[in-house]
């Protein structure tokens, strides 16, 4: 396709050239004004009749001008003159004293023109033509010999330079890769003592927490040549290609040394050997080989440090991680509470934000955010409240926000009937009732009948505090609040609809867990079952072999049928006990679509409800 686009714009170019070259040697060569030829014998008798006025005589080209100002031309012999070609076609010499006779030089662009024009234009044409086929034919074979060539890149520190102060959190994870920075620096002090510094510091962490800024940082710190590239672009189609580029990417980090080589994903052609389609010749395993085989030669005192980034360090090859390659592995957690209001504080610099914005309340409302979240919600904060033509970004922008990125934009062009408004809004107010009357459930933040994304409405329901674990209670309230809306819809209406079919999903595969990898059967007790396997031919595909017996699957299928009943019948409790504030709540989201934390709490305070439970 490119090849073709090339072609096709080579033709144009030649056209617009040929064109400008026509206008230009029409311009050069006379003028477009529609002017009489005249032979010799016409102008002789022009003359002897008195016709003629003027006569130019250039070269062997004559211009007339007759007595009624029109014009013509004429070319003379070229052997003889212009007087004696007159008197050998018998010209009277009294008419021809009536006639004003110039005689100019010939002019010296048009007498080069004629000459050079009809040669060198050709032998120009066919020179242009040859060097543009040499051209291609030396661009191909240059990328047939740079095709072992890596696209490595060097980092420039004069754009989007980071440091460790740019970066918000991540204490352990800055304060592992302050001492790669160091050594890189003062590399004397650890070898004089005996320290042999790590070769590969390999950065783990869910997408968006700050992986490729990290190694930024690392390169704005440590004031040494940083070169950066993505795994992916190791491998070609053709096996061997990638071996070669590894090696050129290793050996051109070794010239710069002190320097650093950073690799981005480099679970694209890190994965576990020995079960691709290919087998041993597969080219991302000859990459992969390759990349050992560059890390396990580094010299003691080669000062090049390899970072590199992934979020799949389960599927990394146990030989890339073996000491003497990556060394040193740094995890990147999700920022908590803190981290966030410091993350977004980074992200507000150059944002106009009304003085009445708590960063501390978004915060609050952003568990499970990674930076990345929290960067695409000050933008998403900005951009609404442009739209809104306001001059500063404030509170309520910022947690619509939250919820754009979390559910997607609002739909309130959608159109929904009655009767659908009615059973939305009491299947969202049985998810926020429930959650409200049980002790070990997360306050309720928002409740909305507004579509967003696939949704038709939701609760939004968020914990006071980070938690790192959470106790079979907590599940169990878990499950009967995401049944709430389940039990309000056939409670009300005594039928259900499609409306909680995600919550059914979401209900199932926590209650399997709960069984199968929390244990928390009481039955079944302190035991995980199933075994995860990976394809990874498939793309690291993930399934679940059997480790127990079909009796044992039973009991299974019992137990997560026995954790759903349980929170269904406490949900089904809620909702038939306290029904008269599942009305009031319905009936306000119909009139108002959306009810804030305050106000959902000021219509609970008059039922003085207190926490059930399980």
């Amino acid at each position: 396709m490119k090849v073709k686009q090339s072609f096709y714009s080579n033709i144009i170019w030649a056209v617009l050239v040929l064109m400008t070259l026509s206008v230009a040697f029409s311009f050069l060569l006379g003028s477009q004004e529609e002017i009489a030829k005249l032979s010799i014998n016409d102008l002789v008798n022009k003359i002897n009749a008195g016709e003629v006025k003027e006569i130019i005589v250039n070269g062997d080209d004559l211009s007339i001008i007759l007595t009624d100002d029109s014009k013509g031309t004429a070319r003379k012999e070229s052997e003889a003159g212009f007087t004696e070609t007159l008197n050998n076609f018998g010209v009277s010499q009294a008419a021809l004293q009536n006639v004003n006779l110039i005689v100019e030089d010939e002019s010296g662009l048009r007498f080069w023109a004629s000459i050079l024009i009809p040669t060198l234009l050709p032998l120009i044409i066919i020179i242009v033509l040859f060097l543009f086929i040499f051209r291609r034919a030396q661009s191909g074979a240059s990328q047939a010999f740079t095709f072992g060539r890596a696209n490595i890149r060097l980092f420039t520190h004069q754009k989007d330079k980071a440091t460790f102060k740019d970066i918000a959190g991540l204490k352990e994870a800055k304060q592992e890769l302050e001492e790669v920075v160091d050594f890189l620096k003062n590399p004397k002090k650890y070898i004089e003592i005996g320290a042999r510094i790590p070769r590969g510091v390999l950065l783990m962490g869910p997408p968006g927490t700050g992986k490729t800024l990290l190694a930024r940082a690392v390169a704005g710190e440590a004031a040494v040549p940083f070169f950066h590239i993505s795994a992916s672009e190791f491998v070609e189609m053709f096996v061997g290609v990638g071996a070669a580029r590894t090696r050129d990417a290793f050996a051109t980090a070794k010239k710069a040394a002190p320097a650093i080589l950073f690799i981005d994903e480099i679970d694209a052609v890190g994965r576990e050997r020995g079960a691709g389609v290919g087998g041993g010749h597969d080219e991302r395993e000859q990459t992969l080989n390759q990349i050992l085989v560059e890390m396990d030669g580094f010299d003691r005192d080669t000062r090049v440090i390899v970072l590199a980034a992934t979020n799949r360090p389960d599927i990394l090859d146990r030989a890339l991680l073996r000491p003497g390659r990556f060394d040193r592995r740094v995890i990147l957690d999700m920022p908590d509470i803190n981290d966030r209001e410091e993350i977004l504080k980074i992200h507000a610099r150059g944002k106009l934000l009304a003085k009445e914005v708590d960063l501390r309340k978004v915060a609050i409302r952003t568990p499970g955010f990674s930076g990345a979240d929290l960067a695409n919600l000050m933008n998403e904060g900005a951009i609404f409240s442009a739209r809104q033509n306001h001059k500063q970004i404030g509170q309520q922008a910022l947690l619509e926000s939250i919820e754009k990125v979390i559910l997607g934009p609002e739909r309130k062009g959608r159109t929904i009937s009655e009767k659908e408004r009615k059973i939305t809004a009491y299947h969202e107010a049985g998810h926020a009732l429930v959650a409200a009357s049980l002790k070990d459930a997360d306050p309720v933040q928002k409740v909305s009948i507004i579509s967003r994304g696939p949704a038709g409405g939701y609760t939004l329901k968020l914990p006071i505090e980070e938690m790192r674990l959470r106790s079979r209670s907590q599940f169990m309230t878990e499950l009967a609040a995401m049944l709430g809306g389940y039990a309000s819809e056939k409670e009300i209406f005594g039928d259900i609809s499609t409306g909680a079919s995600n919550d059914i999903k979401e209900a199932s595969e926590l209650a399997r867990r709960l069984v199968t990898k929390y244990g928390m059967s009481e039955k079944l007790g302190p035991i995980t079952f199933g075994k995860n396997e990976e394809l990874v031919f498939l793309g690291k595909e993930i399934s679940a072999e059997k480790n127990y017996s079909e009796k044992v699957a039973a009991e299974i299928d019992e137990e997560v049928n026995g954790f759903i009943t349980r929170a269904f019948e406490t949900a089904k409790k809620v909702i038939s006990v306290r029904r008269k504030v599942l009305d009031k709540i319905a009936g306000e989201l119909i009139k108002k679509e959306t009810l804030e934390q305050e106000e959902f709490n000021n219509l609970l305070k008059p039922f003085k409800l207190k926490p059930l439970t399980l």
